[in-house]
Formats: structure tokens, C-alpha cells, sequence
């Protein structure tokens, strides 16, 4: 693991010291719009570690506030378009038909963890993606995702032919291309309406990495987890910037902010969805009734299905100009080498 030397000593803001008085000497004021519990990662680390590396690249002429529920999840696109928010954060897959080439790094098989994903994410968008101009509207300060999508269930479950007819919640992009492959009936609903749905028997079980049997206590709704080796997808999110805020800083100020940004950002925010995954999985085994893996057979039959989910992903990123076999294979390749 590698930081930015902006973000180094700085992490202990997440826990909740010195950020106050850094504030209330800053000049400006960032609004960070965010969603999910003020326990999740995002909130709890990756945001107060990123005010933080603002405050100290703008010698505290800049820092930042976090607010929470300006407008639902997909929606935190267009807080940043028409400037109710500064920063704000979403899942790409919240936006079907806008954002293609990030599932490239959604597909199941990819090597490593939620670190290593968001830093191989970010070069692939820099080196293939960022022409497309997905973005556009927003300037985009970071690529995180989550860790392998893992499968929580309210039943217990052993087999991928159990997933048939199964109601499961999905969140878009990659979960819901392996949820038409598996024969799955998705449920799609927000992250925070996760627990209310699976607690009121509207879904089965839902798919989402291991963090969340923690962050959204999914271990008191959803108490057998059964896991592939790899995840069946993982998920893709982006850390906007509003355009318009950034054209007011000074230049100072502004290339300051911007110095924040990028790779470094990237895998600061991955990191911290990395650790989350670890403190979730050992949660799990603490409370879960069950904590099981697929058998090797069920893993082989699994790849079978993830191979031509590979296949079309890459033939629907290739439609939109992308050489998307380049660019699968330099994501694979940077994830295999990450930290070595």
C-alpha cells in the first residue's frame, strides 16, 4: 500500500480530532453530500481523511463539511450538476445506459481486493476511459469500489442452482447482468433500503460485499453468508466534484484541492472499503448463523457463467469505441501486480 504524502497523518481525523479546529479557521466551506450510516467507511474514513488532506494542501483556507440525505443515491449526481453539493458520491450502477466502461471493473474474477480494484480503476479511466466523456458534467476526483460481492441470505443456500426463482436484491450494473445469468428475480432498491427490504421479506437475500453484514447489519436480516472465491461482481463508484465550485477557488486554492484528487484518492478510498471488508467478515463469523464457501465444483460452474458475462460486458464497452479487451486485461494485470 502506497499514500499520497497528503494523506499521510491524517487519518486520525476520521475518528474525529482536530477536524473542528481546522474548520473554524477555513475561509471556505466544501458541502460533502453523502448517504448510508455516518459508521460506513465512506463516511467514517474516506471522507473526514480527504477534508483533511484538503485542509492541509490549502493550509486551512479550505476544508469541508459532510451532509447527509440531500437527495437519494442516484441522485447525487445531479446535487454536484446544480450545485446544492460540492462533492458527492454514488454508484455508477445507479445510473444505467450513462455509465458503460466502469464495469469493466465490475466483472467477477478479477484478482485482489477493494484497494487494488479502485487503483486499477482509476488508470484504466485515465489510459482508456476518460475520453468518453461518461463523466461529463462533473469532474471526477476519485474511482473507489467495493470488495467481491458476496451472497447473504435469509435461508441458507449451497448450491448456484439455489439462486433460481430466488429474490435477491441487486444494486445494477455487473450484480444485475450475474443475477439475469443465475436465473435470479433482482430486487433493486438502494443500499439504505437494504434492511427494511429483507427484514419485510420483499427479498431472499441480497449480494453486496462483506463490509456490509457490519455497516448495514445485515447479519440480523440476512444471517447465512456463502461465499465465492473472488466475489460474483464487485461495484463501482465515483467521487465527483462540482466544476462550478472549483472555478470560484483562487487558482492557489484550486490546484490545492485538485492535488487531493486522482490515483492517491483512489486508493486511499479503497483501502478504507478494503478494511471494512475485513472487520465485516470477522463480524460475520462472531453473529452470522453461518459463514460457508461455495465448493470448488460450484466455484468451476460459477466461472463457466462468469466467463460469458466477461464476454458481453467487454462487447458492450467495445461498442462505445473502447478497445475493451486492452483494457480488461490492463485492469486484470494491475490488479495481480498491486503491492508486489
Amino acid at each position: 500500500m502506497r499514500i499520497n504524502k497528503l494523506f499521510i497523518g491524517v487519518a486520525t481525523v476520521a475518528t474525529g480530532l482536530a477536524l473542528g479546529s481546522l474548520q473554524a479557521s477555513a475561509q471556505t466551506v466544501m458541502k460533502f453530500s453523502s448517504w448510508l450510516s455516518p459508521k460506513h467507511a465512506v463516511n467514517a474514513v474516506v471522507y473526514p481523511t480527504w477534508i483533511a488532506a484538503i485542509e492541509k494542501a490549502t493550509n486551512g483556507r479550505v476544508t469541508g463539511k459532510i451532509e447527509y440525505n440531500l437527495a437519494p443515491p442516484p441522485g447525487q449526481i445531479d446535487l454536484i450538476q446544480d450545485g446544492t453539493a460540492d462533492v458527492a458520491w454514488s454508484f455508477h450502477g445507479y445510473n444505467p445506459g450513462r455509465f458503460i466502461t466502469t464495469k469493466l471493473i465490475e466483472v467477477p474474477g478479477l484478482p485482489g481486493d477493494a484497494e487494488a480494484a479502485s487503483v486499477a480503476a482509476w488508470r484504466a479511466y485515465e489510459k482508456f476511459f476518460a475520453k468518453n466523456g461518461e463523466h461529463k458534467g462533473v469532474y471526477l476526483a476519485g474511482i473507489m469500489t467495493h470488495g467481491p460481492g458476496q451472497t447473504h441470505m435469509r435461508e441458507p443456500i449451497s448450491k448456484l442452482e439455489d439462486f433460481k426463482g430466488k429474490k435477491i436484491r441487486i444494486g445494477g450494473g455487473m450484480s444485475a447482468d450475474v443475477a439475469e445469468a443465475l436465473g435470479v428475480v433482482g430486487v433493486q432498491v438502494p443500499a439504505p433500503k437494504v434492511y427494511e427490504t429483507l427484514s419485510q421479506g420483499v427479498a431472499d437475500g441480497v449480494w453486496m460485499p462483506m463490509e456490509t453484514n457490519q455497516s448495514l447489519r445485515l447479519f440480523e436480516v440476512a444471517p447465512y453468508t456463502t461465499l465465492m472465491p473472488g466475489g460474483l461482481y464487485r461495484g463501482s463508484f465515483g467521487l465527483f466534484m462540482s466544476e462550478s465550485f472549483l472555478n470560484k477557488l483562487s487558482e492557489e486554492d484550486r490546484k490545492a484541492v485538485l492535488s487531493t484528487t486522482g490515483e492517491e484518492l483512489s486508493r486511499m478510498a479503497g483501502r478504507a472499503w478494503a478494511d471494512a471488508d475485513i472487520g465485516g467478515l470477522e463480524n460475520a463469523k462472531k453473529t452470522a448463523k453461518a459463514v460457508t464457501e461455495f465448493s470448488p465444483e460450484e466455484a468451476a460452474k460459477f466461472k463457466a457463467i462468469a466467463d460469458k458475462v466477461r464476454a458481453k460486458v467487454v462487447a458492450e464497452v467495445a461498442a462505445t469505441g473502447v478497445d475493451a479487451e486492452a483494457a480488461l486485461k490492463f485492469i486484470e494485470e494491475t490488479m495481480a501486480n498491486y503491492g508486489k
